[in-house]
Protein backbone atom coordinates (compact mmCIF):
# COMPACT_ATOMS: atom_id res chain seq x y z
CA UNK A 1 0.00 0.00 0.00
CA UNK A 2 1.16 3.49 -0.85
CA UNK A 3 -0.43 6.49 0.90
CA UNK A 4 -0.15 9.80 -0.98
CA UNK A 5 -2.03 13.06 -0.35
CA UNK A 6 -4.86 11.42 1.65
CA UNK A 7 -5.27 8.70 -1.00
CA UNK A 8 -4.30 5.03 -0.73
CA UNK A 9 -3.09 2.94 -3.66
CA UNK A 10 -2.44 -0.76 -3.78
CA UNK A 11 0.54 -1.77 -5.92
CA UNK A 12 0.75 -5.35 -7.11
CA UNK A 13 3.79 -6.23 -9.17
CA UNK A 14 4.30 -9.67 -10.66
CA UNK A 15 7.69 -10.43 -12.16
CA UNK A 16 8.12 -12.85 -15.04
CA UNK A 17 11.26 -13.90 -16.85
CA UNK A 18 10.41 -11.67 -19.83
CA UNK A 19 8.44 -8.87 -18.19
CA UNK A 20 6.19 -7.50 -15.49
CA UNK A 21 2.50 -7.20 -14.73
CA UNK A 22 1.78 -4.09 -12.66
CA UNK A 23 -1.58 -3.27 -11.10
CA UNK A 24 -2.28 0.08 -9.44
CA UNK A 25 -5.66 0.30 -7.72
CA UNK A 26 -7.37 2.82 -5.50
CA UNK A 27 -10.01 1.40 -3.21
CA UNK A 28 -11.29 -2.04 -4.21
CA UNK A 29 -8.84 -4.22 -6.17
CA UNK A 30 -10.14 -4.25 -9.73
CA UNK A 31 -8.66 -4.61 -13.17
CA UNK A 32 -8.97 -1.25 -14.87
CA UNK A 33 -7.48 0.52 -17.84
CA UNK A 34 -4.67 -1.47 -19.38
CA UNK A 35 -1.63 -0.78 -21.55
CA UNK A 36 1.06 -3.14 -22.81
CA UNK A 37 4.53 -2.07 -23.91
CA UNK A 38 7.21 -4.14 -25.63
CA UNK A 39 10.79 -2.99 -25.91
CA UNK A 40 13.35 -4.92 -27.89
CA UNK A 41 15.24 -2.00 -29.40
CA UNK A 42 15.55 1.73 -28.93
CA UNK A 43 11.85 2.64 -28.99
CA UNK A 44 9.16 0.66 -27.15
CA UNK A 45 5.94 -0.31 -28.94
CA UNK A 46 2.95 0.52 -26.76
CA UNK A 47 -0.69 -0.44 -27.24
CA UNK A 48 -3.81 0.38 -25.26
CA UNK A 49 -5.86 -2.70 -24.41
CA UNK A 50 -8.54 -1.05 -22.23
CA UNK A 51 -8.72 2.76 -22.65
CA UNK A 52 -8.50 5.07 -19.65
CA UNK A 53 -10.82 7.95 -18.88
CA UNK A 54 -8.26 9.66 -16.66
CA UNK A 55 -4.73 8.30 -16.62
CA UNK A 56 -3.71 7.29 -20.15
CA UNK A 57 -0.40 9.21 -20.03
CA UNK A 58 0.50 7.75 -16.64
CA UNK A 59 -0.24 4.23 -17.87
CA UNK A 60 1.80 4.69 -21.03
CA UNK A 61 4.78 6.22 -19.21
CA UNK A 62 4.91 3.46 -16.58
CA UNK A 63 4.63 0.69 -19.17
CA UNK A 64 7.28 2.19 -21.45
CA UNK A 65 9.67 2.90 -18.59
CA UNK A 66 9.46 -0.69 -17.32
CA UNK A 67 9.73 -2.35 -20.74
CA UNK A 68 12.68 -0.17 -21.74
CA UNK A 69 14.59 -0.83 -18.52
CA UNK A 70 14.31 -4.58 -18.86
CA UNK A 71 14.08 -4.93 -22.66
CA UNK A 72 10.90 -6.93 -22.27
CA UNK A 73 7.13 -6.71 -21.84
CA UNK A 74 5.25 -4.54 -19.37
CA UNK A 75 1.50 -4.92 -18.84
CA UNK A 76 0.13 -2.14 -16.62
CA UNK A 77 -3.41 -1.83 -15.27
CA UNK A 78 -4.88 1.04 -13.24
CA UNK A 79 -8.18 1.42 -11.45
CA UNK A 80 -8.17 4.99 -10.12
CA UNK A 81 -11.15 6.79 -8.53
CA UNK A 82 -10.28 10.27 -9.81
CA UNK A 83 -7.51 11.95 -11.78
CA UNK A 84 -4.02 11.90 -10.33
CA UNK A 85 -2.30 15.12 -9.42
CA UNK A 86 1.10 15.49 -11.08
CA UNK A 87 2.91 15.07 -7.77
CA UNK A 88 0.91 11.93 -6.95
CA UNK A 89 1.62 10.41 -10.37
CA UNK A 90 5.36 11.13 -9.98
CA UNK A 91 5.42 9.59 -6.51
CA UNK A 92 3.58 6.46 -7.71
CA UNK A 93 5.94 6.13 -10.68
CA UNK A 94 8.95 6.46 -8.37
CA UNK A 95 7.58 3.84 -6.01
CA UNK A 96 6.91 1.38 -8.85
CA UNK A 97 10.33 1.88 -10.42
CA UNK A 98 12.06 1.52 -7.04
CA UNK A 99 10.32 -1.82 -6.47
CA UNK A 100 11.26 -3.05 -9.95
CA UNK A 101 14.86 -1.85 -9.66
CA UNK A 102 15.25 -3.71 -6.35
CA UNK A 103 13.63 -6.89 -7.67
Amino acid sequence: MVHLESRSFSLQIQKFENGYFVSVTEGVNKIGSMVVSLSTGRMPVTTTIIPSRHESLFLKLVAEQISTRMSGIALVSTFIQKELETSTAKALMSEIMEIIDND
